[in-house]
């Protein structure tokens, strides 16, 4: 029930933020991404998930993390990737190496802050929210999509 007053209420503001103009400023891919996020935010909220942050930025370093959820003991950053249509290639490869690396050191700086002694279990998530027009949103959650480090293999020839 609340999810669903959730939903109405932010369907309010995106209403109002239109009748003033604001969302056509928006680039569409910048909309499309936001609206996205909301829906991931509302599908996380759905599935149990307790959404502490979103569009998490330490404010002296470059980039954000879009979701920030425990599930249970587990503290989750979950990076949202929206698609209106179904490419070629699916919209969780999107986060690249350097993706990846922004997000394990925006973590680090989240978990510093947290007044907690001791740093709780971390995973990195990958949301992808297909908005495909006609179509019933649709959401494909990779947990653990990657971990705190990045093996590399050098072509040694």
């Amino acid at each position: 029930m609340r999810v669903s007053w959730l939903e109405r209420t932010l369907a309010g503001l995106e209403w109002v933020a239109r009748r003033r103009g604001r969302a056509e400023d928006l680039p569409l891919h910048l909309a499309t991404g936001i609206d996205g996020e909301n829906a991931a935010f509302l599908h996380l909220r759905h599935t149990g998930y307790t959404v502490v942050a979103r569009r998490w930025s330490s404010g002296d370093r470059p980039g954000d993390v879009d979701l920030i959820a425990w599930q249970g003991p587990m503290l989750c950053f979950v990076e949202v990737k929206t698609r209106t249509a179904r490419d070629a290639a699916p919209a969780e490869i999107a986060i690249d190496a350097h993706k990846r690396f922004t997000l394990r050191r925006l973590a680090r700086q989240y978990i510093r802050q947290l007044p907690q002694g001791t740093a709780p279990p971390v995973r990195f998530d990958v949301l992808s929210v297909y908005l495909v027009p006609g179509e019933k949103k649709e959401f494909v959650h990779f947990e653990n999509a990657f971990g705190w480090s990045e093996r590399r293999d050098y072509d040694r020839s």
